[in-house]
């Protein structure tokens, strides 16, 4: 039997926006793009689940964000690409909270290396971080939704690398996002008779602490101002931030969004046009 999505349209903006009483599970959390997608989201009112393959800084970042919002916030060790750790943080999330209503997948890597010099184990890896990752993510977070049976949001970080080439040496990357779009698109069509909606949000390159990080492993230190202009060139006239793509995962996941499902929503300060 198939879900309807519920009709928000006479529901004030206040309550459209708040996530009050809602659970969420952040990927990748303990830093850049997700801990600043955890901070919008507890900020609106959920209490957050922080997984990161470092638990200490997992943990760090849930302790500020408990400090700083009247919401639980917890930190738990989890590799996105071992589906045994996966279905243990959401357990762990379900029980603590007692269900789980967003899922964002926020983990990924970025290495840069030309098609030439790319090894069968570089490949395979950016593979496991930032496409089995999200499918190990999405399955488990569905089936936590379905079992809660109140449904829920599920939000892929896709990258404008999703929509098109990009820079020389990131091959498989581009490659990872192509079909982590792909999936957003797929799953969207078999959970929503579960009542979970999914959502791809593509971000422009930001320099977090990650993205900054590749960028000075794979380019001289005489270059990579260069190199961080190139890639932020765009219409805006400056350098999207990581706030700037956690207020549209936040539109995502509020009933702000309810009409939608299946897309990828470009938030590239116009660099895709």
């Amino acid at each position: 039997m198939r879900t309807a999505f519920a009709d928000v349209s006479a529901a004030p903006l206040t309550d459209l926006l708040s996530l009050a009483g809602r659970h969420a599970v952040v990927t990748g959390g303990a830093q850049g793009l997700g801990k600043a997608i955890a901070f919008r989201l507890a900020e609106a009112g959920a209490s957050v689940l922080i997984g990161d393959i470092n638990a200490d800084r997992a943990q760090a970042t849930a302790d500020d964000i408990a400090a700083r919002f009247p919401v639980r916030a917890l930190g738990v060790a989890m590799d996105v690409t071992d589906a045994d750790s996966v279905r243990a943080a959401a357990a762990t999330a379900s029980e603590e909270y007692g269900g789980i209503d967003i899922w964002v997948n926020n983990a990924g890597i970025f290495p840069s290396v030309p098609v030439l010099q790319t090894s069968d184990g570089t490949w395979e890896q950016v593979f496991a971080v930032n496409t089995r990752g999200v499918f190990n993510g999405s399955r488990e977070a569905a089936r936590q939704m379905a079992g809660g049976k109140r449904g829920g949001v599920i939000i892929n970080i896709v990258s404008t690398a999703g929509f098109t080439g990009t820079a020389p040496g990131l091959s498989a990357y581009v490659g990872s996002k192509h079909a982590v779009r792909g999936m957003t698109k797929q799953m969207a069509l078999e959970f929503a008779p579960l009542g979970i909606r999914v959502l791809g949000v593509a971000p422009t390159f930001v320099p977090t602490e990650g993205n900054m990080a590749a960028v000075a492993a794979h380019t001289p230190a005489e270059e990579s101002d260069r190199a961080v202009a190139v890639m932020t060139n765009n219409l805006i006239g400056r350098i999207g931030t990581p706030d700037d793509i956690a207020r549209v995962v936040l539109f995502c996941a509020s009933d702000m969004s309810t009409i939608m499902t299946g897309s990828t929503l470009l938030v590239d300060a116009g660099q895709t046009i």
